[in-house]
């Protein structure tokens, strides 16, 4: 094959310095002074915002977090080691986001939205910054519609609305998980998109929850941000707000999200170690000055929109983990403060086998009834008192062997309610079951049943009124004599069947 000739040569190197142009480029640049422990001191970068991303080549990104006079303070967010004293640090102008979109649903990711499940790249619609301002009081509107969480002790007496934020509070091992992701898999005709965010959690437990969300059907609709116990703190600190950001894409586009923050006790400690490796000066517990409003600017990005502003909603259930039922402690109360109740979980209630270990007398919602429908609201009246009469009474027929008749019908009446809030693990309950089942206990109807008896027939009522036209009327109408008179019929039948 012939080589071109010079003039050609000369020619198309002609052209194409013909067609050049100058461009000038400037860009802000630091020079690290310090790096260790997940954090990076650099000087210079004089213009870099709090928040913004800034990269240190080799791959690896940080934030900038410390604006102080003479350097910025930075958190790294991935290997550390890569990075020495005297390498170049650039700002980026961009402020840390993630992706958001169709393309995270039923998928495990990082808190910078990297896929973590071997599934491949994630098609992203947009990104959002981790940090946005919660909206403001007019643009909201007050939380009426219920979130049904299958689990008859909370949607009868500590009721949550879309829009709320309540917190799961209890000891470890006490089932505070599981009662998140009952509440998942109970959203699967219920037109909800759910955020799960493992922060510092094992990835082995994170895995085997994969598993039975898949099982149930529920990956379909959620998306899981792993934090890993392994992971650096960053990772960890970032995590819930990364997994607000990607629920607030859904509720911008007028769905209805819930996002689960597992646990924020992990997420304060995560800080406490980034706010010390900073140089930040500590306060109560050693935590920073503004713990507070770590999770108060986070919680309060729960929201229900009105009409106007699209009318999403963005429910929260954050979590947090105490130390051997001490309620008081410094974030357990931060953290109660900033919610709309709490769903206090006990480890005593939990060895008795009461489970959902739930403390009815220290839970509260206060959204309350608001948030329940009009049969629900009914039978919850009764129920409440019953189990609070209940508590009080089995405390003091322990010390006294001769009760009066009323007494006596009160604490055995007691004892079918709480077995009757008794509740399997992946086991939710759709609304109508558990009214009809609640209606049947507070009102009586099962007093005449040995307590040993109620388990099986409480299943066999399930199976006998499945499918019936009753349940949904309940949940749309409410009680009329018609559907009462059917109920009591019902229950009479499945009595029978039991005898």
């Amino acid at each position: 094959m012939a080589e071109p000739s010079k003039d050609s040569l000369l020619k198309a190197l002609t052209s194409r310095l013909a067609d050049f142009e100058a461009s000038i480029r400037s860009e802000k640049i630091g020079t690290v002074i310090e790096v260790g422990d997940g954090i990076a001191k650099v000087s210079g970068l004089s213009e870099v915002k709090a928040g913004e991303m800034v990269d240190f080549g080799k791959n690896v990104f940080g934030v900038a977090l410390n604006l102080e006079e003479s350097m910025v303070g930075i958190m790294i967010l991935g290997d550390y080691l890569e990075i020495k004293e005297g390498d170049t640090v650039k700002s980026t102008g961009r402020i840390l986001s993630v992706p958001v979109g169709k393309g995270i649903v039923g998928r495990v990711v990082n808190p910078l939205g990297e896929p973590v499940d071997g599934k491949g790249a994630i098609k992203e619609e947009d990104f959002y910054p981790i940090e946005k301002i919660a909206p403001r009081v007019l643009t909201r509107q007050p939380v009426n519609t219920p979130l049904q969480t299958g689990i008859k002790p909370i949607d009868s007496m500590i009721p949550i609305g879309r829009g709320q934020r309540e917190l799961i509070i209890g000891d470890r091992q006490t089932g505070k998980t599981a009662l998140a992701i009952d509440t998942i898999i109970n959203q699967h005709d219920q037109n909800v998109i759910c955020v799960y965010v493992a922060i510092g959690q094992k990835e082995s437990k994170v895995a085997k929850l994969v598993a039975k969300l898949q099982d149930a059907g529920a990956m379909g609709y959620t998306t899981v941000v792993l934090a890993g116990a392994s992971d650096p703190a960053a990772l960890s600190f970032l995590a819930p707000f990364a997994g607000c950001a990607m629920g607030e894409y859904f509720m911008d586009k007028g769905k209805d999200v819930l996002v689960i923050y597992d646990d924020l006790s992990k997420h304060a400690v995560a800080y406490r170690q980034i706010s010390l490796l900073l140089r930040r000066p500590p306060s109560r517990e050693a935590y920073p000055g503004d713990i507070f409003y770590l999770h108060s600017r986070l919680l309060e990005r729960a929201a229900k929109m009105n009409k106007e502003n699209g009318g999403g909603s963005l429910t929260a259930l954050p979590i947090i983990e105490t130390q051997a039922g001490d309620i008081s402690a410094y974030i357990p109360t931060n953290v109660i403060s900033i919610t709309d109740g709490q769903i206090y979980l006990e480890s005593d209630l939990f060895y008795q086998g009461i489970r959902p270990a739930v403390n009815v007398g220290l839970s509260v919602s206060r959204v309350g009834s608001a948030a329940q429908v009009k049969a629900m609201k009914k039978v919850a009246g009764k129920l409440r008192l019953d189990v609070a009469q209940y508590r009080e009474l089995a405390a003091f027929a322990q010390f006294g062997s001769d009760l009066d008749d009323a007494t006596k019908q009160q604490l055995e009446r007691g004892k079918r309610v709480i077995e009757i809030l008794k509740q399997g693990q992946y086991e939710p309950l759709p609304v109508g079951q558990q009214i009809a089942i609640l209606y049947a206990v507070v009102n009586g109807h099962l007093d005449d049943v040995e307590v040993v008896k109620i388990k099986t027939l409480e299943k066999k009522f399930y199976d006998h009124i499945k499918g019936k036209k009753i349940l949904a009327e309940l949940v749309k109408d409410g009680f009329t004599d018609k559907t009462e008179k059917e109920l009591q019929g019902l229950i009479k039948e499945v009595k029978e069947l039991l005898s």
